[in-house]
């Protein structure tokens, strides 16, 4: 990795003419003589009658209904910017949710501002860094300059694809100091942001403006809808690649399930939109495994829980619990299929007019009724639900709210939420599980170790729902099926 002259302190704070140099870098400096040849003898690149984004006319719809919810009264909404993986390098940057949902833009240091223009209404500008400086060299100079990380789009570009005036950002927090009247501003994502704000906001404010976002995404337009389908879509082929290599996984470890799944998703989409579980073994028990390190065995199960996120940022949320060798033994078809039944009893129960809250129920209700069935617990199933009995093998909700986060929705209040009611447009994860951890003395050994996971993603539709997921196979005969057609 290069590591030459690029500075330490970040291209928006440094100074217009002068670059720091990495301490221990080759060249002690930069002659006049370069620095006068590095400015001159570069072709106009700027582009020209660009199309605006795919999102751009559903972007505009949110922005206009932010506006409305909150007039007269300035917001602000920063994408975040890099941070620090270790010494000089940066993890992978990520847009905030709430900049990404208003603007479609993903690029670091970016702030979306709204203006009130009165009682009611708003202007909005979005606020990125230009393209990198000829003239002052921070080109060729800055860590962040354009020929260390890339070109960015200059304002005029950006304007043209977000349909959004655009202005430079290194001039904003000045401006925002010396602003009056109210503001609202979406926290944690940019410090030099909030520190220009910290005498006009309260956190009750903005916590408001937080709220509202959150449950704004929670009906999908028909963009979001078709980048959720296409997310999931991706996630099926990774699926399908995982099983193919499964002999590799056996001869190395989870990480090669993990590695497999990952080179989908980031051919077909931006990235894996959660880190991916890939549980092999007793490892399935415990529900955020991705440490991936494991062995993969023969005869054991293996939860993969992963996802495609799209270059739009939606991420699908899937779980299949497959037998490594192709089959399942009695008592993993056992503990499966009662997963399966409490699944489909959960996916029945989404429609429109729904309580949240009832495909969770209904999906409980057969797993505790299977609990008592096979004597683990002591009856009747109403007094196990009632009493919570069952969750000690069950642990987790039943699903959440999917979008541009895995668990979307999350600031959204209580009672638009959980205790809420389903509407068409939502988008829900239905995963019901039984998890018998290996050292649990209630169950019989031949329980011990096994964890079973179905997860798919469900879309309310205007009649019932749509399992956006379908492409894969959910029942225990048809998975075996299927991963017998892919192992040839």
């Amino acid at each position: 990795m290069a590591d030459e002259l690029t500075p330490e302190t970040p291209e928006e704070e440094q100074p217009k003419k002068t670059h720091k140099q990495r301490k221990n870098g080759l060249y002690p400096g930069v002659s006049d003589e370069l620095a006068e040849n590095m400015r001159t003898g570069w072709a106009d690149t700027e582009l020209q009658g660009l199309e605006p984004i795919a999102q751009a006319a559903h972007t505009a719809a949110r922005r206009a209904a932010l506006s409305e919810r909150f007039p007269g009264e300035r917001l602000v909404v920063p994408a975040g910017r890099l941070k620090t993986r270790s010494n000089d390098t940066e993890y992978p940057f990520r847009a905030s949710t709430e900049y990404a949902y208003l603007t479609g833009d993903q690029t670091e240091n970016g702030v979306l501002v709204l203006e009130p223009t009165g009682e009611t209404g708003h202007t909005a500008t979005i606020y990125l860094l230009p393209r990198s400086d000829r003239e002052n060299g921070e080109f060729w100079l800055s860590g962040q300059g354009e020929l260390w990380v890339g070109r960015r789009h200059s304002l005029a570009e950006a304007e043209q694809l977000l349909g959004i005036p655009a202005q430079d950002v290194r001039e904003l927090a000045e401006a925002l100091t010396e602003a009056e009247g109210p503001v609202r501003a979406v926290r944690g994502h940019d410090a030099v942001i909030e520190s220009a704000l910290t005498d006009k906001v309260t956190k009750e404010r903005d916590e408001e403006l937080r709220v509202y976002l959150s449950e704004a995404r929670a009906v999908k337009d028909e963009f979001e809808i078709g980048e959720l389908q296409k997310a999931v879509d991706s996630t099926v082929r990774g699926f399908e690649d995982v099983v193919k290599v499964l002999d590799k996984a056996e001869a190395t470890s989870e990480r090669y399930i993990e590695g497999t799944f990952f080179l989908r998703a980031r051919v077909e989409g931006n990235d894996v939109g959660y880190g991916s579980i890939c549980a092999a073994g007793s490892h399935a028990c415990t529900l955020h495994w991705v440490r991936n390190d494991g062995d993969v065995r023969s005869g054991d199960l293996l939860l993969l829980d992963a996802g495609v996120e799209t270059h739009s940022l939606y991420t699908a949320d899937v779980t299949r619990t497959l037998p490594i060798n192709g089959t399942y033994t009695d008592i993993q078809r056992k503990i499966y299929d009662a997963v399966y039944e409490s699944q489909e009893a959960g996916i029945a129960a989404v429609k429109p007019g729904a309580k949240f809250r009832d495909f969770h129920d209904a999906s409980q209700h057969v797993l505790a009724e299977k609990l008592v069935e096979w004597g683990l617990l002591e009856g009747p199933v109403e007094r196990v639900l009632e009493l919570g009995l069952q969750r000690r093998w069950t642990l987790h909700g039943t699903g959440h709210m999917l979008g541009m986060d895995v668990h979307d929705c999350a600031a959204a209040r209580t009672e638009a939420y959980v205790d809420g009611t389903l509407e068409p447009g939502m988008c829900l994860t239905v995963e019901p599980g039984l998890y018998f951890q290996a050292d649990d003395l209630t169950v019989p050994e031949e329980y011990r170790g096994i964890g079973v996971r179905i997860e798919d993603d469900i879309l309310v539709t205007e009649d019932g729902n749509r399992n956006l997921s379908a492409g894969l196979p959910r029942t225990s005969t048809d998975v075996e099926a299927w991963m017998a057609r892919l192992k040839g």
